[in-house]
C-alpha cells in the first residue's frame, strides 16, 4: 500500500518537473511500445493460466466422479459376465448409477479412429459399464476384489492412471503461464531502464545546468521517474485492451474443441487483466527510480 501511495504521489505532484524529460523522442516512443507490447503478451500468458487452471479442475471433477468396468469374455458368456457386474455394481457402496453402455455408444466411441459405420456387433470388443460414484466414494480395491469372485472378465477401470496424468500437465501449464507473466515483466523493466539510461544520458548537460541552479538529484530523478511511469502506464493500458479484444474474439469452449477453444476469460476473470497497467506502472517507477539515481550518481 505505501508504495502503491508513493506511486500515485509521483504521478499527481510537480508536473513542472517533467519538462526536464524530453516528452518525445526514441525513449518515449520505446517505453510506449514496450509497456504495450509486454501488457499484450501478458493478458495471453494470463488467460493461458487461467483457461489451465478450469481445464485441470474440470478433468480432475470429471474423472473422479466416473469409472468403468471392462468385461472381457467368450461370446456365449458375456450377457452372463455382464449381469453379474451390474448386479455387483448395484449392491456396491458408494456407486450411485451403473449402467451398461450400448453398441450404438461403442460405435460413437470408435468413429472418430475407425470411421463410420464401424461393424461392432461382429468385433470381438469388450463390454463396457459405466459407473458414477456417490460424493462419498467407493472403496475401489474393495470392488475389484468382488469383480474378481463373481465376474473373472470384468476389469475395473477407476480413470486413476489417466486423471493424474491429465491434471498434473494442467498445473503445470497453469505454472508456466504465471512464469511467462513474470517474465514479461522482467523484460519490461530491462526495457525501461535502458530507456531510461538513454534519455539520461542525452541529458547529461541539462541535469548539469539544473544542478548548478540549486535542483537536488531527488528532484531530478523524480522528474524521469514520473514521466517513464506515466508513458508506461499508457502503454500497458493499450496493449491490455488490445489484449483483451483478441482474447474475446477467440473461439468459445464448446465440447469438440476442449481446451484450444476454451483459452480465454470467464465471468470473473475478465477483472485479472485490468491490474496488469498499476503493475507496469509499478514496474516502471522503481525501475526507472534505480536506473535514475544510479547514473545521476555517476554525472560530475
Amino acid at each position: 500500500m505505501r508504495a502503491l501511495t508513493r506511486i500515485v504521489a509521483v504521478l499527481a505532484a510537480e508536473p513542472e518537473a517533467s519538462r526536464v524529460v524530453p516528452p518525445t523522442g526514441f525513449t518515449a516512443r520505446l517505453t510506449i511500445f514496450s509497456s504495450a507490447a509486454m501488457a499484450f503478451l501478458a493478458v495471453f500468458a494470463m488467460a493461458l493460466s487461467l483457461a489451465s487452471g478450469r481445464l485441470a479442475d474440470r478433468w480432475g471433477d470429471a474423472l473422479a466422479r466416473t469409472a468403468t468396468v471392462r468385461i472381457s469374455a467368450p461370446e456365449g458368456q458375456m450377457e452372463a459376465q455382464a449381469d453379474a457386474v451390474l448386479a455387483v455394481l448395484r449392491t456396491t457402496p458408494g456407486v450411485a448409477t451403473a449402467r451398461l453402455i450400448p453398441d450404438d455408444e461403442q460405435r460413437a466411441l470408435l468413429e472418430p479412429w475407425f470411421g463410420p459405420g464401424l461393424p461392432v456387433e461382429t468385433l470381438p470388443l469388450p463390454r463396457l459399464v459405466e459407473l458414477t460414484e456417490t460424493p462419498d466414494g467407493m472403496d475401489a480395491e474393495a470392488l475389484r476384489l468382488r469383480l474378481a469372485g463373481e465376474a473373472p472378465g470384468a476389469v475395473l477401470d477407476d480413470h486413476t492412471r489417466w486423471r493424474r496424468p491429465l491434471v498434473r500437465a494442467a498445473g503445470r501449464l497453469r505454472m508456466l503461464g504465471w512464469l511467462s507473466i513474470g517474465l514479461i515483466g522482467a523484460t519490461m523493466a530491462a526495457m525501461i531502464t535502458l530507456s531510461a539510461n538513454a534519455a539520461l544520458a542525452a541529458n547529461a548537460r541539462v541535469i548539469k545546468v539544473l544542478r548548478l541552479v540549486g535542483a537536488r538529484d531527488v528532484f531530478i530523478a523524480r522528474a524521469f521517474v514520473r514521466r517513464f511511469t506515466r508513458r508506461a502506464l499508457e502503454g500497458a493500458a493499450i496493449g491490455t485492451l488490445a489484449g483483451m479484444v483478441a482474447v474475446a474474439l477467440l473461439p468459445r469452449a464448446d465440447t469438440a474443441g476442449g481446451f484450444l477453444t476454451g483459452l480465454g476469460f470467464q465471468g470473473a476473470d475478465w477483472l485479472w487483466p485490468l491490474v496488469l497497467p498499476p503493475l507496469a506502472a509499478g514496474v516502471a517507477f522503481w525501475a526507472t527510480r534505480w536506473a535514475a539515481l544510479r547514473v545521476l550518481r555517476g554525472i560530475t
